[in-house]
């Protein structure tokens, strides 16, 4: 009974052809209703739920700054020891049933002098843990992309060709990364300052993107690019 309630409910919100391994024991799917539980509770006491109670559930040691500008949809699962700090002119958006993984990190701006823009999650994503996304430029991943660990997301770069001068005290600029909807991107992928990723396109594992490919294309390599196209 159980069971099929949770199906229903996966299915309504999030994925319409869900169903439950029949090894999944009933012990096994208490287990996971309790820890559910505490995680929703944690998600009542520390993340804002805007115009209505959204489902969000947050595990151990989230650490959040800027709060007032962090939006959390519904259906939204943070794993443990995740950061958000959404010091930027826009904040962080997270938009429903998007999944980020543990110890993982979004942090718009690491300076108070030179605060950066924003961070846009669309509905569905999903990635892994031990990822990081910068939002100084921008950052915006389209709905559906899903994401393997270890990802990073640079929308920033250092000045450095002056030679007199330390390069951290030469300045930085900012383009911004966009990734289109329905993208799947690899583990140890690193993309670059000024870069956009088409939709229904692939990145391959330990890619390094430093340049921006269009729809439909398989991706891969240190700089990246195109494989084949979908």
């Amino acid at each position: 009974m159980i069971k099929n309630l949770i199906e229903k409910y996966i299915k309504k919100n999030k994925n319409n052809s869900f169903s439950f391994d029949p090894v999944i024991s009933n012990t096994l799917i208490f287990s996971l209703l309790f820890s559910k539980s505490i995680s929703f509770l944690r998600g009542l006491r520390f993340l804002p739920t805007n115009q209505k109670l959204n489902m969000i559930f947050v595990g151990k040691k989230l650490r959040l700054l800027n709060k007032s500008k962090i939006y959390v949809g519904n259906n939204v699962n943070i794993g443990e020891y995740v950061t958000l700090s959404a010091l930027g002119r826009e904040g962080i958006k997270i938009n429903d049933n998007v999944s980020i993984g543990s110890f993982s990190q979004l942090i718009i701006s690491t300076s108070y002098n030179n605060i950066g823009s924003y961070i846009v999650l669309g509905k569905n994503v999903g990635f892994g843990e031990f990822s990081y996304l910068g939002g100084a430029g921008g950052l915006e991943i389209g709905d559906d992309t899903i994401i393997g660990q270890y990802f990073s997301a640079h929308p920033e770069n250092h000045n450095f060709k002056k030679n007199d001068k330390p390069i951290r005290l030469q300045g930085v600029t900012r383009k911004g990364i966009k990734i289109g909807k329905n993208c799947w991107i690899g583990s140890k992928v690193t993309i670059l300052d000024g870069v956009n990723i088409g939709k229904n396109s692939v990145i391959a594992s330990g890619a390094v993107v430093n340049k921006s490919f269009g729809d439909n294309v398989v991706i891969g390599g240190v700089p990246a690019k195109i494989i084949k196209e979908i």
